[in-house]
């Protein structure tokens, strides 16, 4: 039973992260992703950290069956997406924003997913050793997913700062690290917000931002990869010419840099 137990809590990660990486045209190394994976995994003892410690902030998290709308709002957003998120966005920026692995744009959301589901496989043995194959099968249906999608869009802005970055506009940078944080959090705080509140008209309107969630981050995952969008390159002088460079071509001769 414990060997079903698992499969149940392995296969939707395995499914998900074989996605993403199979339609990566220049694949990443599994070193990279593997740390990333177990990058996300730790990142679940970070936010069992950041909990306690806010829960000295606001004592009322400790029983969230008590709250009233505004306190719900405020535990849900702050409480469960901030932590969780920051707590991935962290191990995803450390592990690979500078990393020299990451080189094109659609790397970042990867890297963004895979933390993720390192996060969803350790989250899913608890729950599901726990709850067993029923919730195994609701959360394999939309919770792991939903984690890979926060992923997606972490991954992407996280992508567009490092685009920005080797374009030199420093601001956009810095606002596009923000919403690699801020986005991920206001989606998953909507997700669990319509879970915590549970009446009818919430459940359908979670059942709808939970296809348009999967629709747009599927969508976005296919476009990013056929971009083939550089943001680091393994030549710093033209092979062609020894002219320094800079970007994607040779400001001399043209040549593509590699």
């Amino acid at each position: 039973m414990e060997l079903i137990l698992f499969a149940v809590s392995a296969l939707p990660v395995v499914l998900v992260g074989g996605y993403i990486y199979k339609i990566d045209k220049n694949k990443e190394p599994w070193k990279m992703l593997l740390k990333l994976f177990l990058g996300g995994m730790f990142s679940i003892v970070l936010t069992l950290i950041l909990s306690f410690l806010l829960k000295l902030v606001f004592p009322f998290f400790a029983d969230e069956t008590l709250l009233n709308n505004i306190e719900l709002i405020v535990f849900v957003f702050i409480g469960v997406a901030l932590i969780e998120e920051f707590s991935k966005w962290i191990m995803l920026y450390v592990l690979s924003y500078n990393d020299r692995d990451f080189d094109e744009f659609y790397d970042m959301i990867i890297y963004g997913v895979f933390v993720a589901l390192g996060f969803a496989f350790f989250e899913n043995l608890f729950y599901v050793y726990e709850g067993g194959i029923g919730t195994g099968i609701l959360r394999a249906i939309l919770t792991v997913p939903g984690h890979a999608c926060d992923g997606v869009f972490m991954g992407y802005f996280l992508g567009l700062a490092k685009v920005t970055a080797i374009k030199g506009k420093k601001s956009d940078e810095t606002k596009y690290k923000l919403l690699s944080l801020l986005v991920p959090v206001l989606l998953h705080g909507f997700y669990d917000y319509c879970l915590f509140v549970s009446n009818l008209e919430f459940i359908g309107l979670f059942l709808i931002f939970v296809i348009l969630l999967f629709v747009f981050s599927v969508k976005k995952v296919k476009r990013v990869s056929k971009m083939g969008v550089r943001v680091r390159f393994k030549n710093r002088f033209c092979t062609n010419c020894g002219t320094p460079v800079t970007g994607q071509f040779c400001p001399n001769c043209g040549k593509e840099n590699e």
